[in-house]
């Protein structure tokens, strides 16, 4: 036990000599002195709280920003701070502020992961992954672990591997706290990967599993941030759901996200709510609306690189009708995925 905290605390052997020290002649009793200095070194710190908590604070903000700031706007920002943590790791400090720091870092993590999917740098995000998790058992976080399931779900499901996805979500929800956020996302997300996989039943099982777990949920605070999970959200899932699996309630229930998020504060929400209204009409044979919307979303500019598989979805819908808006649409298209091409 000994030379265990000995290594923890980096105590240099002076606890494994207290504890292996025989009585003194003057009857101080060695495990006295044994567990002042360990109290003393617990105790000791190079860095303050009030920097553990501004960094906590940092992360929270951006997770925040997220849905209102392009990918290639905050990664910089999480980068730093992703930074200022490996200059923090080597201080000295105490086990609670260790667990603290680490906490923040696995956070961090998983938001620069997340970014580095919307722009496609896979093999980015998948070092960023294995770092969140990493640090989530370090300081045994479960939520956190359920996160980083529930994010490389996603990343299976914009690349197109929908079972590895299905796999992913649900492995989530056994890794995720109970009335957490992270098990009603990961459920979310599992309705998704069966709506691409075309199974209809599953799907419309997962929609009302989220609704079962979203319903006693007071309306949380800090609703944009990224990582809690509140009803606007689960109203886009749904959304995006039911378009997946053809359903003609999509229309209506993608109107109602564009309406709630249009000229708001997560104008990526109402750019990804177009796009699902885009195919909901188009499956109903209204290419015509379908474009427009499709239309819209581009042109808001906050269609992020990985969702372009969704825009392609809809150009080959309105290609099929043969609408003469088709070619035009295309050409935005590509000229959202250019970047990625090159």
């Amino acid at each position: 036990m000994a030379a265990a905290l000995d290594q923890v605390l980096g105590a240099d052997g002076a606890l494994v000599e207290l504890a292996t020290a025989r009585p003194n002649r003057y009857g101080v009793s060695d495990d006295e002195l044994a567990a002042m200095e360990l109290a003393r070194r617990v105790e000791a710190s190079d860095v303050g709280m009030a920097t553990l908590n501004r960094l906590e604070q940092s992360a929270d903000r951006l997770a925040i920003a997220y849905h209102a700031t392009p990918p290639a706007v905050l990664l910089p920002e999480v980068r730093r701070y992703l930074g200022y943590v490996a200059q923090l790791v080597d201080k000295r400090m105490t086990l609670a502020q260790r667990r603290q720091l680490l906490t923040a870092g696995a956070w961090l993590s998983l938001l620069g992961a997340t970014l580095h999917i919307d722009l496609k740098q896979r093999l980015a995000a998948r070092a960023r992954l294995d770092t969140a998790r990493s640090l989530a058992e370090h300081v045994d976080h479960a939520e956190i672990a359920a996160w980083c399931l529930e994010t490389a779900a996603w990343d299976a499901i914009t690349e197109g591997d929908y079972r590895a996805a299905l796999d992913l979500s649900k492995a989530a929800q056994r890794t995720a706290p109970r009335g957490g956020s992270a098990r009603i996302q990961a459920t979310a997300q599992e309705g998704r990967a069966w709506a691409k996989l075309g199974e209809r039943r599953a799907t419309r099982d997962a929609l009302r599993r989220v609704e079962r777990l979203v319903s006693p949920l007071p309306a949380p605070d800090q609703s944009e941030h990224h990582y809690r999970y509140d009803p606007d959200k689960q109203l886009a899932y749904t959304a995006t759901t039911l378009a997946w699996i053809g359903d003609p309630a999509a229309v209506d229930c993608a109107r109602a996200v564009v309406a709630r998020f249009d000229g708001g504060t997560r104008p990526r929400r109402a750019a990804a709510a177009r796009l699902d209204l885009a195919l909901a009409l188009a499956s109903i044979g209204r290419p015509d609306e379908a474009a427009g919307q499709a239309f819209q979303a581009l042109a808001s500019g906050r269609i992020v690189p990985s969702n372009a598989w969704r825009v392609a979805e809809i150009v080959r819908a309105v290609e099929g009708s043969g609408l003469s808006e088709a070619a035009e649409l295309r050409e935005a298209y590509e000229s959202l995925v250019a970047p990625d091409s090159r």
